[in-house]
C-alpha cells in the first residue's frame, strides 16, 4: 500500500513539474517583452497608446521580446551596449530613456558614465559632451549625484606608460606602423595621442574593465560604420577575453537601432575573423 502511495505521489510531482516546465516553455515574445519592459522602464505592451501604437508594438516585441533573447548577455550589458549606440547616433531622447533603463537594470551611475566617456576617442568630444549632458540630467532628476566620483587613475607623468601597458598587449604598434611615413614625423605624434588619450586617459579609468570597454567599442565602431577598425577590435576583444559568441550577440543587440545592413556588415567582419582563426 505504501509503495502504491509513493508511486502515485511521484507521478503527481512529475505531472506538476512537467506542467510548470511547459508553461515556461510557452512564454511568447509578448511575455518576454513585458518582462523586460517592466524591468527597464516600468511599463508593458498594453501601455502603447496613441497614433503610433502599431509601430511601438512591432518595435517592443522585436527588441525586448526577441533580440533580448539572443546570446548569453545579461540585461546590464545589453543596456550599456544600447546606450552606447544611442550616444554615438546622438538620438538623445532615446538615450535618456535607456540611461534610466540601464539604472533600473542594475548598472551604477559610474558604469553608465564610463560607457559614455568611452565613446569620446571614437566619435569625438563634442558628440560625447551632448551625451554626457543627458546623463547628468538623468542623474540630477533621480538624485544620484552623490554616487559619482572621479575614476581617473593616471597622472600627467604616467598616462602614456599606463596607456601603453593596456594597448601594446592587445594592439601592438599597428597605428605607429600605419602612419610612420607621415611628414615631419607627425605619425609618431598621432600614435602617441592614441596611447595617451584613448588608452591612457580613458581605458585606465575605474568603473569598467578592459573586457567591457572593448565590448562597448564593438558597438561604437559598428554604429559609426568603421568596419576596418572593427575587425581590429574584434581581434582585440578576443585577446581581452571576450568570446566570439559574446561579440556576435553584442552586434545583434544593437541591430534594431542601427538597422539590418550595417549590422550585417559587422557580422560579416566577425565571419572573416573566424575564418582567419581557423
Amino acid at each position: 500500500m505504501l509503495k502504491k502511495i509513493l508511486t502515485i505521489s511521484l507521478l503527481i510531482m512529475i505531472s506538476i513539474s512537467s506542467s510548470v516546465f511547459a508553461k515556461e516553455e510557452k512564454m511568447t515574445r509578448s511575455d518576454i517583452a513585458n518582462k523586460n519592459l517592466e524591468t527597464l522602464f516600468k511599463i508593458s505592451l498594453k501601455d502603447n497608446k496613441g497614433a503610433d501604437k502599431d509601430f511601438m508594438d512591432i518595435l517592443q516585441k522585436y527588441i525586448f521580446g526577441e533580440v533580448f533573447e539572443v546570446g548569453e548577455l545579461d540585461i546590464k550589458t545589453r543596456e550599456l551596449l544600447t546606450l552606447t549606440t544611442l550616444a554615438c547616433m546622438q538620438t538623445l531622447p532615446q538615450l535618456k530613456a535607456h540611461i534610466n533603463g540601464a539604472l533600473n537594470a542594475g548598472n551604477s551611475p559610474i558604469e553608465i558614465r564610463e560607457a559614455i566617456y568611452q565613446c569620446a576617442p571614437f566619435i569625438g568630444f563634442p558628440r560625447t559632451l551632448n551625451a554626457i549632458a543627458i546623463f547628468n540630467e538623468v542623474i540630477k532628476e533621480r538624485g544620484l549625484e552623490a554616487e559619482l566620483k572621479s575614476t581617473a587613475t593616471t597622472t600627467e607623468a604616467d598616462r602614456f606608460k599606463k596607456g601603453f601597458e593596456i594597448q601594446n598587449p592587445v594592439y601592438g604598434d599597428e597605428i605607429k606602423e600605419a602612419f610612420k611615413n607621415l611628414p615631419d614625423n607627425m605619425g609618431s605624434d598621432v600614435a602617441k595621442f592614441l596611447t595617451e588619450v584613448c588608452f591612457g586617459d580613458f581605458y585606465t579609468r575605474e568603473g569598467l574593465d578592459l573586457k567591457k570597454r572593448e565590448l562597448l567599442t564593438i558597438a561604437i565602431l559598428t554604429t559609426t560604420k568603421n568596419f576596418d577598425t572593427l575587425k581590429s577590435h574584434i581581434k582585440g576583444n578576443l585577446k581581452a577575453g571576450n568570446s566570439i559568441e559574446t561579440i556576435t550577440a553584442s552586434i545583434i543587440q544593437i541591430m534594431p537601432y542601427i538597422g539590418f545592413p550595417d549590422a550585417f556588415q559587422a557580422l560579416k567582419s566577425v565571419q572573416e575573423i573566424m575564418k582567419e582563426k581557423k
